[in-house]
């Protein structure tokens, strides 16, 4: 390629699609593209889909027209979990010239060089089944937290889930790279890192259903412990039942593991927690909870719910809603159950009407600002460790306390990326 070529990536979706960006942002880099903004003119652009969200297709259609409209003599390629799982679909999109699938994602340099405007959209993807290897990727933008992959894939069958056909079975990267890439991040003045996974618990696990390196996720955190220079790690969310015993009393006992937990929870009755095909039942999701709790008693706790699930009565919901409130837990992430392709939950009677699940999320959002307001009023008059971040957004700047309290005060550039102790 005689000319450097300017690229421009967007991203949809997770943490772990942030990271995977970021790499693959950083890969064309080295291949001498340069990058721009997503807002500015660029040869290439690059969406990182997602499949999760309602409206996946529409978004992806709606930011391929700002594109085209933009500039139209421009390559448009899509990857990410929605360009598995829907890819003829995607590549009918005017507009678009390349859609890559799990496995062809990293091998997008090769892809753009082979590509050229007029041709009808190429599609490289392939069976999910064949995709098996673990390609490990962080993001390292804003220099004051990382976002690291250290597992992709999942081989739970949740009746609503598209994910596992989208990123494949489960797989992981070994210690001893996350060692080095965490190395890596500390030498560039990285001071936290948010270990990101479709199912992070399951971290060691091959895509066989064996560990090619006979290793856990409770010995990842142990070695993360020991590596010099980063001084705070987060786990961005695990499922119920595989956060051990171990790996509580640990973050407890940790100085860098934050008091900060992210648990899947996506429903409070147990009835639909069957006919989602979840692992646990919900005196499980409360033990949990009340250990983490008795160990640590200012630590954050988050939970996933979905609201509309198919057969989800009245008085599901208000199960749902009451074990919310009676838990100790910190906010919530609240999902509209949205019907999905080839997912076992479509042929569940009888269907939620849309306006009921809008009206139950708005009701647990509610919930989940009152128990962020009471967590935080917990803490208050307390001296909290606070890692400020490096935006500044209207002279003021942001940070988050150990325990994920979220500091928004006047920008001070000595306080960029500095942990300062802070009397909430």
């Amino acid at each position: 390629m005689a000319e450097a070529r300017t690229v421009a990536f967007h991203t949809l979706g997770c943490k772990l699609n942030f990271s995977e960006t970021s790499t693959l942002s950083r890969m064309l880099e080295n291949e001498g593209f340069e990058k721009k903004e997503f807002d500015d003119q660029a040869d290439v652009y690059v969406i990182n889909t997602c499949s999760v969200t309602d409206n996946a297709d529409k978004e992806c259609r709606q930011i391929v027209r700002r594109i085209q409209r933009k500039a139209p003599k421009s390559l448009v390629v899509i990857t990410g979990c929605y360009a598995q799982l829907k890819p003829t679909q995607i590549a009918e999109i005017p507009g678009v010239n390349l859609v890559l699938g799990a496995a062809e994602k990293f091998n997008l340099a090769q892809h753009i060089r082979e590509l050229s405007k007029g041709d009808s959209a190429k599609i490289c993807s392939c069976d999910i089944e064949e995709v098996t290897g673990f390609n490990s990727s962080f993001s390292i933008n804003d220099r004051t937290r990382s976002f690291l992959k250290v597992q992709d894939g999942c081989d739970y069958n949740c009746s609503f889930c598209t994910i596992p056909l989208a990123r494949g079975k489960s797989r992981s990267d070994s210690i001893a790279n996350v060692v080095k890439n965490v190395e890596h991040l500390a030498s560039h003045g990285i001071k936290e890192i948010v270990l990101t996974g479709v199912n992070l618990g399951d971290f060691g696990q091959g895509a066989d259903g064996e560990s090619e390196y006979e290793e856990n996720f409770f010995q990842l955190v142990k070695a993360l412990e020991k590596v010099e220079g980063i001084q705070r790690y987060r786990i961005s969310s695990i499922e119920p039942n595989l956060i051990t015993n171990e790996i509580i009393e640990f973050v407890a006992n940790s100085d860098k593991f934050m008091p900060h937990f992210h648990i899947p929870l996506q429903s409070g009755s147990n009835k639909i927690l069957g006919s989602m095909r979840r692992r646990y039942k919900r005196e499980l999701y409360a033990e949990r909870v009340a250990l983490i709790k008795t160990l640590m008693p200012h630590c954050c706790i988050g939970v996933d719910v979905i609201v509309g699930f198919p057969g989800e009565t009245d008085e599901d919901f208000k199960d749902t809603f009451d074990f919310l409130h009676s838990l100790d837990i910190s906010y919530l992430h609240v999902f509209t159950y949205s019907e999905r392709d080839n997912t076992h939950a479509l042929g569940i009677k009888p269907v939620v009407p849309m306006n009921v699940r809008h009206e139950r999320n708005k009701t647990l959002r509610n919930l989940s600002y009152m128990k962020m307001q009471y967590f935080t009023e917990q803490h208050q008059g307390q001296t909290r460790k606070v890692l400020f971040e490096g935006h500044e957004n209207k002279g003021m700047m942001e940070g988050y306390s150990d325990n994920y309290i979220k500091i928004t005060t006047p920008f001070r550039k000595e306080w960029v990326n500095e942990i300062v102790d802070w009397k909430i």
